[in-house]
């Protein structure tokens, strides 16, 4: 089974509304389905690689590549999981966790797409709640950082929920213009602060803590 090789893919974290997990390749299909549907109000980029700047079809084959990318490069100090929302069995969006050296730096990263059918229901923070709750309980990290272009007012928003702190400013190129980017810091103190969802992970066993660079050599 491939989850005798890659044990990653035995990772399940529920919520309330959603299960968060790597699909196998017609989930995928869906997920590009989603995105090829839309994402965000096309008057506005949130991203700052502009990867929605495009067609339906290329918008749904950016997703599929991008899903094999992460796994295609995976590393056991630098590896970023590209968790597929789940809701009703039907895939609506993205909610990827990542690190380096996590042993060390004790620190992860979070970014997220949601189709834009399920936008303005909480989902957008719930997805984020499910892997803090896996970040620091499951992989006792210290730190999470995330960012948003200005005038993302819902990233921003779901920042602020779960208890982020403003970490500075950084100015960034998005399709040749001059954006800000607001970077943002959750410690695990204000993440205790701030949980409002029931979370459960499993499938988190030895194998998977050693591809995430815990616990030893893969």
């Amino acid at each position: 089974m491939l989850t005798d090789h890659l044990p990653i893919y035995r990772l399940r974290i529920r919520t309330e509304r959603l299960e968060l997990r790597l699909p196998d390749f017609e989930e995928l299909a869906g997920l590009a389905d989603a995105a090829a549907e839309g994402v965000h109000d096309p008057s506005f980029m949130p991203f700052i690689f502009p990867w929605t700047d495009a067609t339906p079809a290329e918008r749904g084959r950016s997703v599929a590549l991008w899903y094999h990318r992460c796994i295609g490069r995976w590393e056991n100090d630098d590896w970023q999981l590209p968790f597929v929302a789940f809701r009703d069995g039907r895939p609506i969006g993205m909610q990827e966790i990542g690190a380096k050296r996590l042993p060390i730096t004790r620190e992860v990263a979070t970014g997220s797409w949601l189709g834009l059918a399920h936008h303005g229901n909480g989902l957008g923070t719930e997805m984020r709640a499910a892997v803090l709750h896996f970040g620091f309980d499951a992989l006792d990290a210290e730190w999470a950082t995330s960012g948003s272009l200005d005038a993302n007012a819902a990233s921003a928003g779901v920042s602020r929920r779960l208890g982020y702190q403003a970490d500075g400013i950084a100015h960034v190129v998005v399709q040749g213009k001059r954006r800000l980017e607001r970077r943002w810091r959750l410690s695990r103190e204000d993440w205790e602060a701030h949980r409002r969802h029931e979370v459960t992970v499993e499938g988190l066993d030895e194998e998977v803590l050693k591809m995430l660079g815990l616990g030893g050599e893969a």
